[in-house]
C-alpha cells in the first residue's frame, strides 16, 4: 500500500507551532515510507478565508522545508461534494432537520437537567417541515454496532453511537461544515493515514462511518497528545510563536522541526540537521498519551546547538561576503542566531568602537599594545601576549583577560581569543589595543 498522508490548514490565519507540527508529522510518516504528502486548503469557509492567508501557509511550509507533493482546495471541490452528499441523501444517510439553534440550545440544557446525555433526538420520519424554513442536513449515523479503531498512537478505541449527535454536515445556505468534505476529500485522494490532534478523536468515530457509508475503507488514524505551553492550550489566539514569528527573530527551520518532531515522545530532542534523518526515526509507538510541552527556549538552544554542527557549504549563501570557511569554524561555536555572525564578522575585518576602561586597565592595554607591536604574528600571538603582560603587570584571570577581549572585540565575551586575534591581524590588533589605551 503506497503511503498517502495530508495536512489540511483553513486559509484562516498563519500557522502556529501547534499545526507546524500536525504538517511535520505527516510529512515525516509520508517520507519514511516512500509515500506523499498532500496540502488541503479547507477553505469552505468563504468568509473568513482569504488568499492571503492561502498563499502565507504554502510560503511557511515551503520555508521550513515541508513541500507537499500535491495541493488542493476545497473551493474547487464543491461539485464533488454535491454528488456524494446526494448519494447519501438517496441512500437515507443525510436527512433534512429544521431546528433554529435556539431551539436546539433548549432542548440540550432540557436533557442535561434530566441528567441525560444532550444527544440530537431524531425526529420521526413524516414529521412536517415547519413553514417558511429551509433546512440543515445531517448525516444519520447507524446505532447498531460500536464503533472500534486501533489508533496508532492511542490503540483501541469504542464509541457507542447512541451518545453521539448526528452531525450538521450542510447548511441552511447550502454551505458545507468540517466533516463529510473532509471525508469525501480522504476517499477521493487515497488517503492512508491520518495524523491529527486527540481533540478529533469524537469526530473520527463520526467520520468512520461516513467512510462506511461511501463505501470506503477507513484510513489509519493517529491521533497525537495536543501540544500545551504555560499558558495552556496552543492556538492561533496566542499567535506570537507562528511562522512569521520564527522567520523574523531567524530561528532556523531545522531548529523548530528537531523540537517539534520528538517533544511528547519517548526519542530525545537533538538538532537534527535534515527531514530525511528525522523520517528516519519517526515511529508512532514513541508518542506518550500525555500533553506535548512546547518550549520556545529549548528552541532557542537546539537552534544554537544546530548552527554549531552546520558545515560552510550549508550557510556560504547567507553570509556576508567575503566570510570564508575558516571564519566560519571560527565564529560558528559562538553563534546562536545565524544573524549574529555579521556581527561578530566585522569583528574580524571591520571596525569598533573603543571601550570605556578604568584607568587600571587602559595602563594594561597600552602595555599589550607595546608588547603586541613586537610580537612574531606568524606564531601563537594571544600566548605569547598574555603570558608576557601577565609577566610585566603581574596580573592574571580576569583582571588580565576582560580588558584585553573588550579592547581588542568591544564585547565581554566570544569565541576564542586565540583564533580571533590570530584572524584579525597584527596591524588590527594593535590599532585597536592603542585606541583603547587613549580613550
Amino acid at each position: 500500500m503506497t503511503v498517502v498522508t495530508r495536512f489540511a490548514p483553513s486559509p484562516t490565519g498563519r500557522l502556529h507551532v501547534g499545526n507546524i507540527r500536525t504538517a511535520l508529522h505527516n510529512c515525516l510518516f509520508a517520507r519514511r515510507n516512500g509515500g506523499t504528502f498532500i496540502l488541503r486548503i479547507d477553505d469552505t469557509d468563504r468568509e473568513r478565508s482569504t488568499a492571503e492567508f492561502d498563499a502565507a501557509i504554502r510560503d511557511d511550509l515551503e520555508w521550513l522545508g515541508l513541500t507537499p507533493d500535491l495541493i488542493v482546495r476545497q473551493s474547487e471541490r464543491f461539485d464533488l461534494y454535491g454528488r456524494e452528499f446526494e448519494r447519501l441523501r438517496e441512500a437515507g444517510r443525510v436527512y433534512a432537520c429544521y431546528e433554529t439553534a435556539e431551539e436546539l440550545e433548549l432542548r440540550r440544557k432540557v436533557l442535561l437537567g434530566r441528567g441525560l446525555p444532550p444527544v440530537y433526538e431524531r425526529k420521526a420520519a413524516d414529521t412536517p417541515a415547519p413553514q417558511g424554513r429551509k433546512p440543515h442536513w445531517r448525516f444519520r449515523l447507524d446505532h447498531d454496532q460500536a464503533i472500534v479503531w486501533n489508533d496508532l498512537i492511542r490503540g483501541e478505541q469504542r464509541f457507542d453511537p447512541k451518545l453521539l449527535s448526528d452531525p450538521v454536515v450542510r447548511r441552511e445556505d447550502g454551505s458545507w461544515l468540517y466533516l463529510l468534505p473532509s471525508v469525501i476529500d480522504d476517499v477521493d485522494l487515497g488517503i492512508t493515514q491520518i495524523v491529527r490532534g486527540e481533540d478529533h478523536v469524537s469526530n473520527s468515530a463520526t467520520q468512520i462511518q461516513m467512510f462506511d457509508a461511501l463505501g470506503a475503507t477507513p484510513p489509519e488514524f493517529a491521533h497525537e497528545a495536543l501540544l500545551v505551553a504555560a499558558e495552556g492550550k496552543l492556538s492561533k489566539r496566542l499567535g506570537s510563536y507562528g511562522a512569521e514569528h520564527l522567520r523574523e527573530e531567524g530561528v532556523e527551520p531545522m531548529a523548530l522541526l528537531s523540537v517539534l518532531a520528538r517533544i511528547g515522545t519517548s526519542q530525545p530532542v537533538e538538532p537534527i540537521a535534515s527531514l530525511d534523518q528525522l523520517a528516519e526515526s519517526f515511529d508512532f509507538s514513541t508518542f506518550g498519551r500525555a500533553p506535548a510541552h512546547f518550549d520556545p527556549h529549548e528552541v532557542e538552544l537546539v537552534n544554537a546547538r544546530l548552527l554549531h554542527t552546520l558545515d560552510f557549504s550549508v550557510v556560504a549563501g547567507r553570509l556576508p561576503q567575503g566570510a570564508t570557511e575558516e571564519d566560519w569554524r571560527l565564529l560558528r561555536p559562538n553563534l546562536v542566531r545565524l544573524a549574529d555572525f555579521a556581527g561578530w564578522y566585522a569583528v574580524l575585518d571591520g571596525d569598533i568602537e573603543p571601550p570605556s576602561l578604568s584607568h587600571d586597565e587602559r595602563l594594561l592595554v597600552k602595555d599589550a599594545a607595546a608588547i603586541a607591536e613586537q610580537l612574531d604574528w606568524s606564531a601563537e600571538p594571544w600566548r605569547a601576549l598574555s603570558e608576557q603582560l601577565k609577566q610585566s603587570t603581574g596580573k592574571k584571570g580576569r583582571e588580565l583577560f576582560h580588558p584585553l577581549r573588550l579592547a581588542l572585540t568591544g564585547r565581554e565575551s566570544g569565541p576564542e581569543m586565540a583564533g580571533l586575534i590570530q584572524r584579525m591581524g597584527k596591524d588590527r590588533a594593535v590599532e585597536r589595543l592603542s585606541a583603547a589605551a587613549k580613550r
